[in-house]
């Protein structure tokens, strides 16, 4: 079967679950052509044969904050200029390939194609948990309006999928139809990593002044990743080990770390689970999907959910370490088996229902 496969290409979490999955559907014998944009496209090119550029959205960060109107004008700017052209090279490459089925990691060329050529569309990501499961009162409090504002710009940029396939680690009740929820798709390397119990942090991304304060008081050797640009090899100052970022070299610090801290992107949050890694959890301000993965993260007792990383938070999470621990060594799933079954399924279900 011919399938498109499109991957936003903000943040690598869809790249990877996307080359997870086409990878799969390559070895049950279908012909896949993958459609990426930003950060995606060099890794899935990398890692699968067949993949084409296309323009794509991102964010613009400032201060650790998503700023909503510069982000909103740079993809306007973007789109005026790279939609239009953009639109017309993907379409022939897509009609050229001629696909039966349609998957998107959050892509709106693949969903877009999809519908104005009438093909079954497929969704497999993650950040669908927000428009199309129901989030009770304790997980909503003081963020409605972000919650408003996510699940409608999700629902008018995906909002007509054939079925949604949603990873995750967390199960609140489904408040849609057409929507299966399956545990989280994880690159090989982390399946194969085998976690041991080590006596550092390991921290990941941008900190600021106090942060690294905290996490110099706190005695606790921190192996530190993305807090400073242009290292080439460690750079040791106390406890903090300041270490220049190297694929292996970062899954192996976070397969024997005693502990996670980063923000609450559900890639990284996912792997820690997954490897039972207690995580202080730093949901970036202005994003709802970070703050619910953070709120669902600290109520299932895997970690520990705060707005910065300062002394209080950091104290907070190393007492609650036993109790994360002991949370997460209940915690189970079968490698990729349940979530790539599913989509299997549906691909069949979906592309007969074409054929009929």
């Amino acid at each position: 079967m011919r399938i498109l496969y499109g991957a936003v290409g903000e943040g690598l979490g869809h790249a990877t679950r996307s080359r997870v999955v086409a990878a799969h559907l390559l070895e049950q014998g279908h012909d896949v052509k993958m459609v990426a944009s930003g950060r995606a496209l060099p890794y899935l090119k990398e890692h699968l044969p067949d993949v084409e550029e296309i323009w794509g959205t991102s964010f613009v960060l400032e201060q650790g904050t998503v700023n909503a109107w510069k982000t909103l004008t740079a993809n306007v700017r973007g789109g005026a200029r790279g939609v239009p052209a953009d639109w017309k090279r993907g379409s022939q490459i897509a009609r050229s390939f001629g696909p039966e089925l349609v998957l998107t990691d959050f892509d709106g060329f693949a969903y877009l194609f999809a519908k104005s050529h009438r093909k079954p569309v497929l969704s497999v990501d993650n950040i669908q948990m927000v428009d199309r499961c129901k989030h009770d009162a304790e997980i909503l409090k003081g963020i409605h309006r972000d919650y408003r504002t996510a699940r409608a710009f999700i629902h008018a940029k995906l909002g007509r999928a054939s079925h949604y396939v949603i990873t995750t680690f967390f199960r609140p009740p489904l408040r849609k139809k057409r929507t299966t929820l399956v545990p989280s798709l994880l690159r090989p390397e982390i399946l194969a990593a085998e976690p041991e119990q080590g006596d550092h942090l390991l921290v990941y991304g941008r900190i600021s002044e106090a942060s690294i304060a905290a996490l110099e008081g706190s005695g606790v050797v921190s192996h530190v990743y993305g807090a400073r640009d242009g290292l080439i090899e460690e750079v040791v100052e106390g406890p903090l080990h300041y270490r220049p970022f190297a694929n292996e070299a970062f899954i192996d610090d976070l397969r024997t770390a005693r502990g996670v801290v980063g923000s609450a992107g559900y890639s990284l949050m996912s792997e820690a689970v997954y490897l039972r890694k207690p995580m202080l959890a730093l949901p970036l301000a202005g994003q709802f999907e970070q703050e619910m993965n953070a709120r669902y993260l600290e109520r299932l007792g895997f970690g520990t959910a705060a707005s910065a990383l300062d002394e209080p938070a950091l104290e907070r999470f190393l007492a609650r370490e036993p109790q994360h621990e002991q949370a997460l060594a209940v915690y189970g799933q079968d490698r990729n088996t349940e979530a790539l079954a599913v989509i299997d399924g549906l691909v069949d279900e979906l592309a007969g229902g074409r054929r009929r």
